[in-house]
This record gives structure tokens, C-alpha cells and sequence, in this order.
């Protein structure tokens, strides 16, 4: 509900003096059209995908904090000091969150979980129409969620264990077999398990791995390789990611630490 002029101007001074609650409320449910408004401007040069309510949530956020630190005595309209904060909360929300709203992490999660009961039951990865099947989606929403794998912060091989000089990349764990250094022996179990889940992704995923990784050869040059387009090989690397994130997940490791 949006204040006479004079009551707003009243609901400043007892918040800018007194810090009474009341006023302070009264407030941020006047200026909450300013979340609305800052959000959808935003919203329209966002991917799509992302939903209003968790962009709005973090907005609200930034306009509380606009009212907690805004110095009436200043020369700037309070509206144009919300919408900075406000703009600044949401988007440092989606970068928290890599740009994926809660509901896809909610079915990237799902996925990997499928995965790896699948592989425990049927002995080899599944195929994606029975990832699709177990998880009563379309085989094209399960393509999707693959290639959302590689956009997410969810680890790939680059991804790092650790942090600063003690940490420890994937692939090196991967590749490196002969280095005998401190690092080396504390990854040797992990490293055992991404051998052990690399040698089970189905042969084309795993040149792919190899020729990304390894060889460093882009998806579109490995597209030439293998006879395929840059988005199938892209598509392909996204599988293979899911596959070796749903092994280490049944080997007892669900994220880096």
C-alpha cells in the first residue's frame, strides 16, 4: 500500500531518527513495487528458465538493505539508490547460483541420483530413454538437463578440490599417474574412481573426454573427429559428465571439498 506524501515523508523521519519497526516496515511495503519493477527489466535480458519468485526474493533483500542504510540528509532520490541495490542483490544471487534457478538444481540432482541407481542395476550406464523412463520425462527434457550439467556449478573435471596452492584439479587426477608428491598421494583414491568411472562411459563419451581434456581440442574440432556437429559433441561431453558425477556420487563423493 503506497503512503500519502506527508505520511511517507512522517514514516522517514520516525525510521531516520527513532529506527521505530512500524515505520521501517511501512517503508518496504511502499517501495516494493521498485522490486517489481527493477526485476522485470532484468528479467528480460536474462535465460529463460529462471523464475520470478527466487529473483524477486533476492530483490526484496537489496530493498530492505536501500531502507536500513539510506541517509535522508543526501541528495539522492532514494528510488535511484534502491534500484542500484536492488539490481546489485539479484544479480549477485544468480551468480551464487551459476544463472540456474532452484527448480533445475531440484532436477539436475534427480538426474544424478537416476544415473547411479540405474548403473548399480543394470551393470553399464543407462541410455537416456531409460533415464527418461525412470524419471517419467520426455528423453528430450533428459538432453536438456544434460547439457544444463556443464552450466551449473556442479563439478566437471576442471573443477578444483581444495583451495589456493593445495588444490587439486580432476583432470590432473585423471591424467596424472606417475607424480608421487604429496597431492598426489592424498587424490589417489579419488583418482582411482574417476579411472574407474571414465573406463565405464560408453566409448564415444570417453573420446570425447579424452580429446577434450587430454588433447584440448574444442567441441567443435572434436565434432570433426567424431563425424558429428559442435552441439552433439558438446551433448556427448554433457552425458559423460552426468555419468562420471552419478559414479563418484555411489562411490560416497557428492561434491568437492
Amino acid at each position: 500500500m503506497l503512503l500519502s506524501p506527508e505520511n511517507l515523508k512522517n514514516a522517514w523521519a520516525d525510521f531516520s531518527v527513532y529506527r521505530k519497526p512500524l515505520a521501517r516496515a511501512d517503508l518496504i511495503q511502499h517501495y516494493a513495487y521498485l522490486v517489481k519493477v527493477t526485476v522485470g527489466r532484468l528479467a528480460a535480458s536474462l535465460p529463460g528458465g529462471l523464475e520470478r519468485e527466487d529473483l524477486i526474493s533476492a530483490g526484496a533483500v537489496g530493498l530492505i538493505k536501500a531502507v536500513d542504510q539510506y541517509d535522508i540528509t543526501r541528495a539522492v532520490k532514494f528510488e535511484t539508490y534502491a534500484i542500484a541495490l536492488i539490481r546489485g542483490s539479484v544479480l549477485e544471487m544468480l551468480r551464487e547460483e551459476d544463472w540456474v534457478p532452484r527448480s533445475i538444481r531440484e532436477k539436475l540432482r534427480a538426474l544424478d541420483r537416476t544415473v547411479a541407481l540405474l548403473e548399480v542395476e543394470l551393470g553399464r550406464p543407462p541410455s537416456p530413454h531409460q533415464i527418461a523412463e525412470r524419471m517419467g520425462i520426455s528423453e528430450q527434457q533428459v538432453s536438456e538437463l544434460m547439457v544444463r550439467t556443464t552450466r551449473t556449478s556442479v563439478h566437471s573435471l576442471e573443477d578444483v578440490i581444495g583451495s589456493g596452492d593445495d588444490g587439486i584439479k580432476l583432470v590432473d587426477l585423471v591424467v596424472d599417474e606417475g607424480n608421487n608428491t604429496d597431492k598426489e598421494i592424498q587424490g589417489r583414491e579419488l583418482r582411482r574412481i574417476l579411472v574407474d568411472g571414465t573406463d565405464r562411459l560408453p566409448d564415444r563419451e570417453k573420446l570425447v573426454v579424452a580429446l577434450y581434456y587430454h588433447r584440448g581440442l574444442t567441441f567443435r574440432e572434436i565434432g570433426q573427429v567424431l563425424g558429428v556437429s559442435e552441439p552433439r559433441a558438446h551433448h556427448l561431453h554433457s552425458q559423460a559428465m552426468t555419468r562420471l558425477r552419478s559414479h563418484m556420487i555411489h562411490q560416497g563423493i557428492s561434491q568437492p571439498c
